[in-house]
């Protein structure tokens, strides 16, 4: 069995999912099965990756479902992966030709593997600059939290996590008729139980494509608030950094405005910080209010 997955959710990406599947193709190391998980797309992603298990150039699986969002297809992905490791690359991303190696070398010197959820690598634009900060020293131990509000570290990193680990966590809620919730939810959680390593390394090139969701994040706000509310939620029960949770009682109040959900103070693990952040969060709710109707 392999010891790597590299999973990519995607939706109607065939015109760019190419530069993926040839990334991995060129990769030094071929320990890994790439999982496809195919959100419902109606362009010919079906047939274009049938072309490629053909070809029999790498080792690849193929899941189709419905259309359930981004956090649909990780759900579907940490069902169905069995290797020890995963990692997720987007279907706009590519991994540069040695990263697979890194990720296999860096495992095996890892001494405690039982007690880790995996390690925290790099993320770098396509000039091979890197997003955000580097990363504490190589083998630095901490939490996802901890990397951003103790090291002061931001811009996306990838996460390489331990599978039996992802599997002890319950899946991502669905919620009836949106696509979107927060994938840190899962990462928090997992910070609560284990730490990650620092690998100073380019794990993943990426390319902000103007249909993600990192482009659209307000818009997201508007389509997606019951899972939006889902994570503010947990996030003022589990993070450990006050700031944190006062960021997300404002939203939570943004997000439960828009649900018209009378209820929302009752249900906040943070009451009292909630109803403070009551003045901010109906401000927000007027400024997603009013992006949203400027993008109609």
């Amino acid at each position: 069995m392999k010891t790597l997955t590299v999973f990519t959710p995607t939706y109607n990406r065939a015109y760019c999912l190419h530069q993926c599947y040839n990334s991995l193709v060129a990769q030094t190391n071929q320990d890994f099965t790439w999982l496809i998980i195919d959100d419902g797309s109606t362009d010919d992603t079906k047939t274009l990756v049938e072309g490629w298990i053909a070809d029999n150039k790498i080792s690849i699986r193929y899941h189709y479902q419905n259309n359930q969002g981004m956090h649909g297809g990780h759900n579907a992905a940490y069902r169905l992966i069995d290797t020890e490791l995963n990692v997720c690359i987007d279907s706009d991303d590519f991994m540069p030709p040695e990263a697979v190696q890194h990720i296999i070398s860096f495992w095996n010197s890892t001494p405690k593997k039982d007690t880790i959820a995996g390690f925290i690598g790099l993320d770098a634009y396509k000039d091979g600059t890197i997003i955000g900060q580097r990363l504490p020293k190589q083998g630095t131990e901490t939490t996802l939290e901890a990397l951003h509000n103790i090291h002061k570290v931001t811009g996306d990193k990838k996460l390489v996590l331990r599978t039996a680990v992802v599997k002890q966590y319950p899946p991502y809620p669905i919620f009836p008729n949106e696509r979107f919730v927060p994938l840190g939810t899962l990462y928090l959680l997992i910070d609560q139980d284990y730490t990650l390593l620092c690998l100073n390394e380019v794990l993943c090139v990426v390319e902000y494509m103007e249909d993600g969701s990192s482009r659209n994040i307000i818009k997201q706000y508007y389509r997606h608030p019951k899972g939006f509310q889902y994570a503010r939620r947990l996030y003022l029960k589990h993070s450990r950094f006050f700031k944190v949770r006062v960021k997300n009682a404002i939203h939570y109040i943004s997000h439960s405005i828009q649900l018209r959900d009378a209820n929302c103070i009752r249900k906040s693990p943070k009451p009292l910080l909630t109803v403070a952040m009551i003045p901010f969060g109906i401000l927000l709710h007027l400024y997603v209010l009013h992006i949203n109707k400027l993008k109609k």
